[in-house]
C-alpha cells in the first residue's frame, strides 16, 4: 500500500510538472501517477485466491468462548457460520468471499460443457427445444422436450431396448459435469459390466432438464434411464452433480418414481464412489422392477 509520505511526494511531483494547466488536467495526471505506482508495487505472488480457503477450518469470530467446539460444528456444515461483523455489516473478508462464491455459481450456470469433454467421454449431442441458455433458464418446459430432428438422431444413433440408458445433461451447472463426469462414467460402466447388465448408447443433452430423461426412455425403450445432471449451484459449491434414475420412465410420470443420488462432488460423495453405488442401485432396480419410493434398498 502507498504510505501518506509517498502519496505526498507523488502529488508534489505532479504539481511541479503541471504548472499553468487547469485543475482537470492536474487531477487526471495525479490519478495516472497513482495507478502506475500501485501497479509497480503489486507482486502477483502476494495475491491469493480467497476461494481456496477451506471455510470449514476458518474461524473469524474473535476470542470465541470454545474455539474447538466451534470448529467441530463448522466441520459438519458448509453453512457460513463462524464469521464476524463490523457493526451491523459483514466484514470485508466475508463479503469478498460471498461475492467470489457467487461468481463461481454464476459461471457454473452460464458456461457450457466443453466440446472436448463431450468428445473425450465418447458422447454424441442432442439439444432440447431451448435455443440458448437464457431460454433454458426462463422456459423450463422447453428443457423437457425435443424437436423431431433431435428425436430422429436418438433413434438413429442409440441401441434400442437396452437394460440401462445413460444420459448426461448440463442442467444448471456445466461446471459440475466438467468436474465429475470423467471419474463417474468409467466406474459406472465397469460396474454394469461386472453385473452383466447391457447398456445402451450414452449421449449428452444440451439445455436438458430432469424430465427430458422420460422422453429418452420412451424413444429408446430402455428398462432404466439414468441421467447425470448439473445441479443448481449454491454458495458452497458449483460442482454438485446428481443422478436421476427411473424404471420404465414415461413422460408426465410422478416425481416419486425417480430415485436420486445427489451431492456428487469433491466435498460430498466422490464421483468414483457414486459410480459404484449407482451401478448397485441399477442392479437392484432391474431385480425388483421398481424405482423411486417403491424401490427397497
Amino acid at each position: 500500500m502507498i504510505s501518506e509520505k509517498e502519496l505526498k511526494v507523488i502529488v508534489e511531483q505532479v504539481l511541479s510538472e503541471m504548472k499553468g494547466k487547469d485543475s482537470s488536467e492536474v487531477k487526471e495526471e495525479v490519478a495516472t501517477k497513482l495507478n502506475e505506482n500501485v501497479a509497480d508495487q503489486i507482486d502477483d505472488n502476494e495475491l491469493s485466491d480467497i476461494t481456496m480457503v477451506d471455510m470449514k477450518k476458518q474461524l473469524l469470530v474473535p476470542n470465541p468462548v470454545n474455539k474447538e467446539e466451534y470448529l467441530q460444528m463448522k466441520a459438519k456444515t458448509s453453512a457460513r457460520v463462524g464469521v464476524w461483523r463490523a457493526g451491523p455489516r459483514y466484514k470485508t473478508e466475508t463479503l469478498l468471499r460471498f461475492r467470489a462464491d457467487h461468481a463461481v455459481a454464476m459461471d457454473a450456470v452460464f458456461t457450457d460443457v466443453s466440446e472436448e469433454t463431450i468428445a473425450e467421454m465418447n458422447l454424441f449431442t442432442v439439444k432440447t427445444k431451448c435455443k440458448d441458455k437464457d431460454e433454458y433458464l426462463t422456459r423450463p418446459d422447453l428443457g423437457r422436450k425435443f424437436d423431431e430432428e433431435e428425436v430422429a438422431i436418438m433413434k438413429e444413433r442409440c441401441k434400442m431396448n437396452p437394460q440401462v440408458q445413460v444420459i448426461v445433461a448440463d442442467g444448471l451447472s456445466s461446471t459440475a459435469i466438467e468436474a465429475n463426469i470423467r471419474d463417474i462414467l468409467p466406474v459406472l460402466y465397469q460396474g454394469l459390466e461386472g453385473y452383466g447388465i447391457k447398456m445402451g448408447t450414452p449421449f449428452f443433452i444440451k439445455y436438458g432438464r430432469v424430465p427430458s430423461m422420460d422422453v429418452v426412455s420412451e424413444v429408446t425403450g430402455a428398462d432404466i434411464t439414468c441421467l447425470f445432471v448439473g445441479e443448481r449451484p449454491g454458495l458452497a459449491t458449483g460442482e454438485s452433480m446428481s443422478a436421476y434414475i427411473a424404471y420404465k420412465g414415461t413422460v408426465g410420470m410422478p416425481e416419486a418414481r425417480r430415485t436420486v443420488v445427489s451431492n456428487i462432488h469433491q466435498g460430498g460423495t466422490a464421483a468414483v464412489e457414486a459410480g459404484a453405488h449407482i451401478a448397485h442401485i441399477l442392479k437392484e432396480m432391474l431385480d425388483q422392477k421398481k424405482s423411486g419410493l417403491d424401490l427397497q434398498l
